[in-house]
């Protein structure tokens, strides 16, 4: 007997999982049921597991058995496959034993050809539909299929809607589609040297193919091994008859769950798009409708599909996650597994009351505050332990979470016990930029010194890392590895805890509770995205911060510190090289060598940003931090450098400056040294490039700091362009890039309408800017503004709160002056204030088009500039919009 490989959604049942896939089995349990599923048919695991051993190609009695089914199908509808008036068409998914969302492909609207798509528009009476769902096949055959970049289709479309001044998809007609099928066409032709196929059984088979190639794809094996899923398992292919969500605005598609995945409340949650196919939904172009909006535009629909999830919920005796089609007012169910769900219980009367229509989303938004997040962002302690805990001392909350670990006194020491697994706390009396390794390794950070926007505070809160500064009953000694507070002494390798949400510093190891970030955290946000009208970016040096912000919502990247990619030990031996060297000659040598780890710096912070904006600002701290001061260390670093001790100690002499902050660094070592600007630059360009070929356009913004006068940035700016014309000389290729500069010399506030004609973006560094305007250090002003603070001088630190009064008007003279003289200036900020929502408040007034913050303060800054949006309703805000 001929074993069966492809089974009729009629044939199979839930219990057939590991034969059928999840996906197939639940679709022919729903099909027992009587519900409302396009009919279809899936190949089985099996014969994926086959199609290995068949050295990846599919054999003729699988065809044959396929073939049937077509016939079937085709008889159950009264359509034929490709008709040329009534076309069945097909989608084809995988389907895993486990659910693996997003792991594996899927190919929507197969078998539309130059005929059929005839035939289409004719049985529809709607012939944009038809082209519309032919341009998405074509595209999405050519990448799935055929592995053509997907980004030469994109592309396509993107210069169609310029060419017709439209914004969406959803305004081209259907001779603009028309056009465009005939455009995709081509680009098919001209990568794979073949015409589009017109076969439909030919794509079937190619699309087939896909799918089970798709199970050893490099996601869908790591996905396995993260999830240790058996590789051996297959997928099964679940070929599908069409239903259709883009026929007009009596369609749709969309996903829901039975109950609040985040809650578990007993009602619908979910989302949908009005006139789409799945894959807008999971793309993100469009943001989808709340599912329970269904019920106010198309009430039948909203009560069968409730009526649908209950019985299945009741089925299956688990909440259900459904994926559901309407097309032209009739609801089909496309899938139903059990719904991955949390236990977060955090903005749940929020969430509840907009559910329930009591409150709106509007108001919802309004009743959180924002900084109230942070308790949901980082870890906290276990609150039973955290009662008995013996308390050691206070200092400042410099950045959120709970941390607990041995404590030592330099970077090294901890990035060693780290790696022998040990849970760590870097204990300074300040950190440096010398430290920026151990600050990686560790738990968390303490310092004795410093304040809110400290070295330790600012680079702590941009990795997410629980920090307590300043904490000045505590006595660090370093040269004998102790701690003194009061009576206590610890030593290196004694436990303590930090609490970085109100400071405390506690002795002992505290359990802590991890947050989770899903369900009606998830909801309350996308509301939040839904209302507010100013971008959020995030200040990331590295992919595994951008990768942080970007699942908190970022939007881009407004400030990339490239100082912070010098401090390891693999690449400060070759910065040292540079810094002491004697000739141009000897320093452009070195620059050669930092530049390849530069390059695979931007290129993956480019991979984990995709098309995002990256503003990356070059070189701005002096030279001497990346030299030691310690006579020991100086004697290592000539002996390992092959130089006297003299002559090292000469350097970093020579290189010590007495107010550092203000000396020489940020473009004045471009004018010196222009080199090393160039080198960056080159290597910014080179990541884009490489990722331009790869199919990404990436749009370098590239930054020049503390620019105090156009003459400044006109020099810097002619030395960077000279540089990225060689790189696109030696290429061969070309990209747009923005050069601007950080608006952070007050001088250069007053001064924004000439620099602003040399510049494509100013961003607001209101670190310095603050440093500036008051005429105080940052590190030193904490021991005397407290008592400002008490003494009512000033309400809060100008370093923790922008100053709006006086900072503030030199932003707004440089906002209003930079405008007049280029009204294509993109403005926005990214010192520690752009995390701050009251700080935020006044930069929304002020008309910038985005914030930018660590990663950890990105939802609380989506929040408050939805809050804004909402004030500014009712308010003058004055705020311009984009």
């Amino acid at each position: 007997m001929t074993k069966k490989y492809v089974y009729d959604f009629s044939e199979g049942n839930k219990d057939m999982r590991s034969l059928l896939g999840g996906k197939g089995a639940n679709l022919a349990e729903m099909t027992c049921l009587g519900l409302s599923v396009p009919p279809g048919f899936t190949i089985t695991t099996e014969a994926c597991n086959r199609y290995y051993e068949e050295n990846q190609s599919l054999w003729d009695e699988l065809l044959d058995e396929i073939n049937l089914h077509i016939s079937s199908t085709e008889e159950k509808l009264n359509k034929r496959f490709s008709d040329e008036d009534n076309p069945l068409l097909f989608s084809v998914r995988s389907g895993a034993v486990f659910s693996m969302p997003g792991m594996m492909d899927t190919i929507l609207n197969l078998g539309l050809n130059d005929k059929s798509v005839i035939g289409l528009a004719k049985s529809t009476e709607n012939k944009r539909f038809a082209y519309d769902s032919y341009r998405r096949f074509i595209q999405m055959f050519a990448d799935v299929a055929m592995e053509v970049p997907k980004v030469h289709f994109e592309t396509a479309l993107e210069n169609m809607k310029e060419k017709r001044n439209v914004e969406l998809d959803s305004d081209l007609n259907s001779e603009d589609l028309e056009e465009l099928v005939g455009t995709f066409k081509n680009i098919y032709k001209e990568e794979l040297n073949e015409e589009f196929p017109q076969d439909p059984l030919v794509q079937l088979k190619y699309a087939i193919e896909a799918v089970f190639r798709s199970w050893n794809n490099p996601r869908a094996e790591i996905y396995r091994k993260l999830h240790n899923i058996d590789s051996s398992l297959g997928t099964a292919v679940n070929v599908q008859s069409m239903v259709f969500g883009n026929m007009g605005d009596t369609s749709g598609t969309g996903v829901a769950f039975s109950r609040n995945p985040a809650t578990g409340e007993n009602k619908l949650f979910g989302e949908y798009l009005i006139n789409a196919q799945g894959e807008d939904v999971v793309a993100g172009i469009r943001t989808p409708e709340h599912i329970s909006t269904l019920h106010e535009i198309m009430p039948e629909v909203y009560d069968e599909f409730l009526s649908t999830a209950n019985k299945l919920e009741h089925h299956y005796k688990d909440m259900q996650d459904l994926e559901f089609t309407i097309e032209n007012g009739k609801l089909f169910i496309l899938q139903t597994r059990s719904g991955k769900r949390t236990a977060q219980a955090a903005l749940n009367v929020a969430v509840d009351l907009v559910k329930e229509g009591l409150i709106t989303k509007e108001e919802a938004i309004m009743r959180i505050e924002p900084n109230s997040l942070n308790q949901l962002l980082h870890p906290t302690f276990d609150t039973e332990q955290l009662e008995k805990a013996e308390i050691l001392s206070k200092g400042l909350a410099a950045s959120p979470g709970a941390a607990s670990g041995k404590i030592y006194f330099n970077a090294e020491d901890v990035v060693e016990a780290s790696k022998k697994g040990e849970k760590t706390i870097l204990v300074r009396q300040e950190t440096s930029p010398e430290d920026i390794e151990g600050m990686i390794s560790a738990q968390g950070i303490l310092t004795a010194r410093g304040g809110m926007t400290s070295h330790a505070a600012v680079v702590a809160r941009g990795m997410g890392k629980c920090c307590v500064a300043g904490a000045s009953e505590v006595m660090v000694d370093e040269s004998q590895k102790i701690v003194r507070c009061k009576d206590v002494i610890l030593k290196e390798g004694d436990t303590i805890s930090l609490n970085g949400n109100n400071g405390t510093i506690y002795i002992g190891n505290i359990d802590k509770v991890d947050p989770a970030l899903s369900g009606s955290f998830e909801t309350f946000m996308s509301w939040v995205d839904e209302v507010r009208d100013m971008k959020v970016r995030t200040n990331a040096d590295s992919p595994k911060d951008a990768a942080q912000a970007i699942k908190f919502g970022a939007e881009g990247i407004g400030l990339t510190r490239t100082e912070h990619m010098f401090f390891n030990e693999d690449r400060i031996p070759v910065v040292r090289e540079m810094i002491l060297s004697k000739t141009t000659e000897q320093r452009k040598n070195a620059l050669e060598k930092i530049r390849p780890m530069q390059e695979n710096d931007f290129y993956e912070i480019y991979k984990v940003m995709q098309e995002r904006p990256v503003t990356i600002r070059l070189l701005d701290p002096p030279l001497h931090e990346f030299l030691p001061t310690e006579k020991k260390d100086i004697e290592n670093l000539a002996k390992e450098m092959g130089l006297t001790y003299e002559e090292v100690n000469d350097t970093v002499r020579d290189l010590h400056e007495v107010n550092p902050m203000l000396g020489h660094r940020g473009c004045r070592l471009a004018v010196t040294y222009p080199e090393i600007y160039r080198m960056q630059a080159r290597a910014i360009i080179s990541a884009a490039l490489k990722h331009q070929k790869e199919g990404l356009n990436i749009v370098p913004e590239i930054m020049i700091p503390l620019v105090g006068d156009v003459k400044e940035l006109v020099y810097v700016k002619n030395e960077i362009i000279e540089e990225i014309n060689l790189v696109f000389e030696e290429n061969s290729s070309s990209l747009e890039y923005h050069i601007g500069t950080m608006i952070e010399v007050p001088r250069a506030a007053l001064l924004a309408d000439e620099i602003a004609k040399e510049a494509d973006f100013f961003s607001f560094g209101t670190n310095d800017m603050t440093q500036m305007a008051f005429g105080f250090s940052r590190d030193d002003a904490g021991k005397f503004l407290g008592e400002y603070e008490e003494k009512k001088i000033y309400p809060r630190s100008p370093f923790e709160t922008l100053d709006q009064k006086g900072v503030g008007k030199l932003m707004e003279i440089a906002v209003s002056e930079g405008k007049k003289s280029n009204d294509k200036l993109h403005l926005g900020i990214c010192g520690e204030h752009g995390g701050e929502p009251s700080s935020i408040e006044f930069c929304y007034k002020l008309g910038l088009d985005y914030v930018s913050c660590s990663p950890y303060r990105v939802p609380i800054a989506r929040l408050t500039v939805a809050q804004t949006t909402i004030k500014s309703k009712n308010e003058n805000y004055g705020h311009i919009d984009k």
